[in-house]
């Protein structure tokens, strides 16, 4: 693969509340043909973190159609897992319903220790709002996932849903500040609702002082899955890619990943959160860059796989 990068195609716009910094986690949903609504995450001035979107036309994505004046979602009350946040994650059309999976998180008592879990809402008209399934994650930590849950993708294959998660197994302390380290975990259902993990590992680290493995996407082409992800060997997210036979066993190919960091500007220092779509004879990355989003939601485009 040789992604062309078109360039930041969305920006925060922090003349909206709720929309003071960030655009982070690109989340697509295909609405018609090639018109796509892209969930994202942005900050208020007390930095927690809403879900809305923007409405392209991927033809010709430069041009915004719509921005959603409200968040779609927005934080749980105090003591709730979200109270600090929520983040979209993954769009999955079902039967005549949107599920959303959602990330929601709270701080920890020694920053920048965080908890995060999987949550979950559900849209009857099309994606245009939502209602949370209940008042709980549908993921939290567990005997396989001690630190924290996050970051899922979920495909629907006939009957089986899949998904695809970050699950954070341990905490360094031995530098100044606490250093997460997380992987990537998969899970199953039968309904997208309720969820069985028995701890697989699907990606893990491979390079010295790697720590984290964030946010995969996987998408799947005739009989092989492709996944985009994000990893850090300590100097700042890049992209990573792997594939697989069967979504379980993976093999990392990261230099064929065909993206890197540029030499100035929004994405000059880190690449992260990137999701995937086919359309056409084309494949698109929506990513973030520095600082998790900072400056906004980019967009890459490359030949079909």
């Amino acid at each position: 693969m040789n992604w062309k990068k078109l360039g930041l195609i969305f920006k925060p716009d922090n003349k909206i509340w709720w929309m003071q910094s960030h655009a982070a986690l690109p989340t697509p949903l295909q609405l018609e043909d090639s018109l796509y609504r892209i969930y994202f995450a942005s900050r208020d001035k007390n930095n927690r973190s809403h879900i809305g979107y923007f409405d392209i036309d991927i033809n010709t994505p430069e041009t915004i159609l719509r921005v959603s004046e409200e968040p779609i979602l927005a934080p749980g009350s105090l003591g709730f897992f979200d109270d600090h946040g929520v983040y979209a994650a993954s769009a999955v059309k079902h039967e005549e319903k949107v599920y959303l999976y959602t990330i929601g998180w709270n701080p920890g008592s020694k920053p920048p220790l965080f908890y995060a879990s999987i949550g979950l809402a559900i849209s009857d008209d099309g994606g245009e709002s939502f209602t949370k399934f209940g008042l709980a994650p549908i993921l939290a930590r567990s005997d396989h996932d001690p630190c924290l849950v996050t970051s899922p993708v979920v495909l629907k294959e006939n009957k089986q849903w899949r998904m695809w998660y970050v699950s954070g197994y341990h905490w360094d302390e031995s530098g100044s500040a606490p250093q997460s380290h997380y992987h990537i975990k998969y899970a199953q259902s039968e309904d997208g609702l309720y969820w069985k993990r028995e701890g697989i590992i699907c990606l893990d680290h491979q390079y010295p002082g790697e720590k984290n493995i964030a946010r995969a996407c996987v998408y799947q082409d005739k009989e092989i899955y492709h996944a985009w992800y994000s990893y850090d060997c300590g100097s700042g997210y890049l992209i990573g890619y792997a594939e697989s036979t069967d979504g379980i066993q993976w093999i990392r190919k990261d230099s064929e990943a065909g993206i890197n960091i540029s030499n100035e500007g929004w994405d000059s220092k880190a690449l992260a959160y990137p999701f995937v779509i086919k359309y056409k004879d084309q494949l698109f990355m929506f990513y973030n860059g520095n600082q998790f989003g900072h400056d906004g939601i980019g967009l890459a485009v490359s030949e079909s796989l």
